[in-house]
């Protein structure tokens, strides 16, 4: 029985199960075509979150000045408190009518809001109120991916489950990839870029990221639309109903079975999630100041660099994905996301500041003086400007903490880029497979939910710890949160496991 809880036959990746009696059946054609679009729906999801996460705070100060670190963690955090928002909301939509109508009303709200951020510059005040609106509306319409995690749960088997999650996850990876990069290609434009003055448009390196992710958005309706079908199936793969049909098909399920449910491990799936999330919404929010800080990069440099680095994350990602398939087989979805945990608690401690070096400091604030001649210049987006590197001194803490070194920075972003996948995919694999046969939609929102939760406090605690205290109390807190994550699961262990197998378990 250990047998069915920890050892799954996985697909290929991006793939499936060729080899299944029922390959050539329309209906599992169908079925995996459909499991085929919502991976796209993840990676555009991902897309939308990283295509501008490294420009984002260069933005922020070229349109307006009053802009902080502090309120870059809030518009950081406006993503995901967008989702938190409407991730439970679709779920429940998609619990109770065909989930293309959450998708597609979910993917327009993204594709406007990207269009809204794009414009944020053309007010003459409150430039930074506009961009944190746009980044909120932004996660509202990431709240799909809740749709997504349900839908994809339902039209699998258990032993389909953790292939096709991890697929999902190689799908988000892809974004996570391609999001950044595409952003470090589209730097060549610079600050000042094209100007297209019949749309009162300025496309640069800022504003061309946006519309390009609401043109993918674009695509990603019309494939809903022509491509996706419903379908739900049990563990062993016999078709249930078509999902989100009308009461007349649906077959209701017991309250004995709903009782089933193992509460205490979906509390503590949802809290390991929460923790996995938080731990990578800072790394990836505190990348960009705190490269600024501890290696003295302009803002182009960050922008360009830590696109990189991201961008050699998703590939890294990629890799371990195809591992965890491999693992999960032989060794089981807990010990993968145990090992995970602490691959990530080694990479934040190596992060902490030992040296006895200390940051380049700004010394002077130079600003650029936004009149010559007599003649007001536009400093939304110009180049000219003399840029300050290095430590800004109202951080007091630049003065006494010890600077983080390079090599420090790149073998930190390796462990995390190993352990946050295998984390990432078994946590919610996990979620999946203690739910059981039951529609997901509303469960897998408040999963999602509790992830946007991580995502939101995330840049919140970066802005406000980092700011204030400085790199060595935040890594110091996150490594404790990580060791408080690895005793919870140490403790239950045994109780995450899949709804049949304990239901068997209970009936025996």
């Amino acid at each position: 029985m250990s047998r069915l809880v920890d050892s799954d036959e996985t697909t290929p990746l991006l793939g499936d199960d060729a080899s299944s009696e029922d390959s050539q059946d329309g209906d599992y054609k169908s079925r995996w075509r459909s499991i085929r679009i919502m991976y796209f729906t993840m990676f555009l999801s991902s897309v939308g979150f990283t295509i501008v996460i490294t420009s984002l705070w260069p933005y922020l100060q070229k349109i307006d000045d009053s802009a902080d670190a502090t309120f870059l963690g809030w518009v950081v955090a406006a993503y995901s408190l967008g989702q938190m928002v409407a991730s439970p909301i679709f779920g429940l939509w998609s619990n109770h009518r065909p989930c293309r109508e959450p998708l597609v009303c979910s993917i327009f709200i993204n594709l406007s809001a990207n269009i809204y951020y794009a414009y944020a510059y053309l007010p003459s005040t409150g430039n930074k109120v506009h961009i944190l609106m746009s980044r909120a509306f932004v996660g509202f319409g990431a709240g799909n991916v809740a749709v997504v995690r349900s839908y994809v749960a339902g039209a699998t088997t258990l032993k389909e489950r953790t292939g096709a999650m991890a697929n999902m996850s190689a799908s988000q990876a892809l974004g996570f990839i391609l999001g950044p990069a595409l952003q470090a290609c589209l730097s060549f434009l610079g600050e000042n870029g094209v100007t297209v003055a019949i749309l009162r448009l300025r496309l640069n390196m800022y504003t061309a990221p946006a519309f390009l992710a609401a043109s993918f958005g674009v695509v990603n309706i019309l494939l809903v639309l022509l491509v996706l079908r419903e379908h739900h199936i049990d563990d062993h793969g016999r078709c249930i109903r078509a999902i989100n049909y009308t009461s007349e098909d649906r077959e209701e399920i017991s309250e004995e079975t709903e009782e089933a449910i193992d509460q205490g491990a979906v509390l503590t799936s949802n809290f390991l999630f929460f923790v996995v999330m938080f731990i990578f919404a800072v790394f990836e929010t505190i990348a960009t100041p705190l490269s600024m800080d501890m290696f003295a990069w302009t803002r182009r440099q960050a922008v360009f660099y830590n696109g990189i680095i991201i961008c050699c994350i998703g590939f890294e990602s990629i890799l371990v994905f195809l591992v965890v398939k491999v693992a999960s087989k032989r060794f089981g979805d807990r010990p993968i996301l145990l090992t995970g945990l602490i691959i990530i608690l080694c990479g934040f401690f190596i992060l902490l500041p030992w040296g006895n070096q200390y940051p380049k400091i700004q010394w002077a604030d130079i600003k650029n003086n936004s009149f010559v001649n007599g003649i007001q210049r536009d400093t939304k987006f110009s180049n000219s400007s003399v840029e300050p590197t290095g430590c800004p001194p109202e951080q007091t803490w630049c003065q006494y903490t010890p600077a983080i070194l390079l090599a420090q920075y790149f073998t930190s972003a390796v462990l995390i880029g190993v352990g946050y996948p295998a984390c990432n995919v078994m946590s919610y694999t996990l979620y999946s497979k203690i739910l059981g046969p039951r529609p997901q939609g509303v469960y897998m929102g408040w999963l999602t939910a509790s992830g946007s939760g991580a995502r939101t406090l995330g840049p919140v605690f970066v802005s406000q710890i980092y700011t204030i205290l400085g790199p060595r109390w935040a890594f110091s807190l996150i490594c404790s949160m990580v060791g408080a994550a690895i005793a919870l699961l140490s403790c239950l262990y045994r109780r995450l496991i899949a709804f049949s197998v304990r239901h068997r378990n209970l009936t025996e």
